[in-house]
């Protein structure tokens, strides 16, 4: 199962999850009388809050902060703060009332549009963060030890005050890796915290990602990175190559003096986290220690995690984790129908491919399908892609800009094992021109897989959404607090779906070089994988709100033909650490496919997929009930 990742500012946020980014506007009632001045200046405060607030983010988020009106800051890493949540709940409640209270009247169509965004958002957020300790920073597929590394690794040095800000961060990670411990202790000792198996592989990612053998040799990923982008700074800017060696130095003494101890410290409090967990789980439970509804997610004998059905807030925080994941506001219950009815159709489709091309199983197929496949390289792929794709999708090319660059990276060894197949990282929305994409060589994917990946994480997908989305606000003049709002749904749906059109794509590619036999097993290839995400997205339901255990789940792999053991273990332990992941990629395909229907229906003969992508693109990230009303205003 291939795990795209796209790295974003959202998933910086506190340790906790605890909104800081949003600072009390209160005084904003009090503002001017006219509705376009006082949605302006909160949009405006609201944004350089959350910038100034979070360097980290700022970084990923602007590239040039001066001329967003942010010139004097100091470069902060915030973490979870204990006894903070109250307080921070109170902004936030202010927060929903302030922006569900202000009129859309007198706003111009982005405006209104974001500041609808902002209300629904924001709601949904306070929903979640009212329910204590249910966040995981620390998730062993997606916690912050693994992605902090690769985004100080990717913080990209533009000028001197970057490198100072880089520095001072590398600093704070000591404490931010401190106050997430805190957190983690706070959370298992309410009941929620992490499982023995969950806690044994966020341990070795501890101390594999960061080692004093590697830092001693000086060819550690945060090293070489290092070294590269002050080289390159010092070529194109000219800085003091004194000033350039000291910050070399000063980044080998962060990382060993406060990284590595840092990376220390977490693994042994965890240590001693699961070394608590097992006196407990030893110590018969007399009634007093525990209400009689509280999750035992760690009793002898059982130390998988449980989905969040098993606590007490479970389903309810679920229920609010799916709309701000997938941006679907259908109802669990409804989303396992329509699972469920696209689950019979794909089988459906299988079978009638099978039964039409029986060869298209046979490993004599994917052979030739592999060897006949004409690219083999990335930027070969990316070509291709791009060049299919010109009838059906806008040009990137808004306001006369020039097409943006990609590079093509490998993850560093380091960290293979705790990383996707291949993700991208967004650019800032000031600077689209240099994009980056990761790709994974220790789960290196076929030449086809390749193929569609690139296209889920470039051409058509994250790359080409995100710049053109980008650019197209801007040249609209939407306020960058739109860039606050992160919608997974929108954006891993799209990537998805245009990975599926990769599949037609790649159909055409081989027809064209005379294989049109292989076809088939493309196609069979195709509707195998959304077969396979459409499934796991019903696990992922019946694990976090019905309450299924591995074994239910090792049951139901069973009937798809998967009955090892270890594989429908490996299954049930993923979603039940990654809740909502598997629906935030598939319920969004499934919610673009339904909003393109309607499309058809409401533009007639006027429909085409051009247009349709246009619509979606032009729109932002949204959630989908908000695009389907937009989508009902222009038609």
């Amino acid at each position: 199962m291939k795990k795209h990742h796209k790295l974003t500012w959202r998933q910086l946020l506190t340790g906790a999850g605890l909104l800081l980014l949003f600072a009390i506007l209160t005084l904003l009632f009090f503002g001017p009388s006219r509705n376009e001045e006082k949605y302006r200046r909160a949009a405006q405060e609201l944004f350089r809050q959350e910038m100034v607030h979070n360097t980290l983010n700022m970084h990923y988020t602007i590239a040039r902060p001066e001329d967003f009106g942010i010139r004097e800051y100091e470069a902060l890493l915030p973490g979870y703060v204990p006894g903070a949540r109250e307080l921070q709940l109170e902004e936030m409640e202010q927060q929903v009332d302030f922006w569900k209270k202000m009129s859309g009247r007198g706003l111009d169509a982005h405006d209104a549009y974001t500041r609808q965004l902002l209300a629904l958002s924001l709601e949904n957020s306070l929903a979640m963060q009212s329910h204590a300790y249910y966040d995981d920073p620390l998730s062993p597929a997606s916690g912050m030890q693994s992605q902090l590394p690769i985004l100080l690794a990717e913080y990209t040095f533009r000028t001197a005050r970057d490198v100072e800000d880089y520095l001072a961060l590398l600093s704070q990670t000591g404490t931010y890796y401190d106050s997430l411990l805190v957190y983690e202790q706070e959370k298992t000792a309410a009941g929620l915290g992490m499982s023995q198996v969950s806690i044994k592989k966020v341990r070795q990612q501890c101390r594999q990602i960061l080692t004093a053998e590697s830092l001693s040799q000086g060819d550690h990923f945060l090293q070489t990175t290092f070294q590269e982008r002050i080289n390159e700074l010092y070529t194109r800017q000219g800085i003091d190559r004194k000033t350039a060696l000291s910050a070399i130095r000063r980044n080998n003494e962060l990382l060993s003096s406060v990284l590595l101890p840092a990376y220390e410290r977490l693994d042994q409090g965890l240590e001693q986290l699961s070394a608590q967990r097992e006196r407990d789980d030893k110590q018969p439970n007399d009634g007093t220690s525990q209400g009689t509804d509280a999750p035992t997610p760690d009793t002898p004998g059982n130390s998988l995690p449980q989905g969040l059905a098993a606590y007490p807030e479970g389903q309810e925080y679920y229920r609010q984790l799916l709309i701000a994941e997938t941006g679907s506001y259908r109802s669990p219950e409804e989303l396992y129908d329509l699972l469920k009815n696209q689950l019979l159709s794909q089988l459906n489709t299988l079978r009638q491919l099978i039964t039409e091309h029986p060869s298209c199983v046979l490993p004599s197929a994917q052979e030739e399908c592999l060897t006949s496949f004409p690219y083999t390289q990335p930027s070969q792929m990316l070509t291709d892609l791009q060049k299919r794709m010109t009838l059906d999708f806008p040009s990137l090319a808004v306001g006369g800009q020039q097409l943006p660059t990609v590079t093509v990276k490998a993850v560093s060894d380091s960290l293979a094992d705790y990383t996707a197949p291949a993700f991208y990282l967004t650019p800032p929305l000031d600077d689209t021109s240099a994009n980056v994409i990761y790709v994974n060589e220790k789960d290196m994917p076929n030449v086809l897989e390749l193929y569609t990946t690139l296209a889920h994480e470039g051409y058509p997908g994250h790359l080409y959404q995100s710049v053109y989305s980008r650019r197209y606000l801007k040249e609209q003049g939407a306020d960058p607090v739109r860039q606050l709002l992160n919608y997974g749904g929108y954006q891993e749906g799209w990537a998805l779906y245009v990975e599926f059109i990769a599949y037609d794509y790649a159909c055409e590619l081989l027809s064209e070089n005379g294989q049109p036999e292989a076809t088939w097993y493309i196609q069979a290839e195709k509707t195998n994988r959304s077969l396979l995400l459409c499934l796991y997205s019903l696990l992922d339901l019946m694990i976090h709100y019905n309450g299924a255990d591995c074994g239910q789940i090792a049951a139901v792999l069973n009937n798809f033909g998967i009955s090892d053991p270890e594989a429908a273990q490996a299954v049930y332990t993923y979603i039940a650490e990654e809740p909502a992941n598997y629906p935030q990629y598939y319920v969004g395909y499934l919610e673009i496919l339904e909003l393109k229907q309607k499309a058809r229906t409401l533009w007639e003969t006027d429909y085409s997929d051009l247009r349709f992508h246009t619509f979606f693109l032009n729109m932002g990230p949204s959630d989908f009930t908000s695009l389907e009303n937009a989508l009902k205003e222009v038609s």
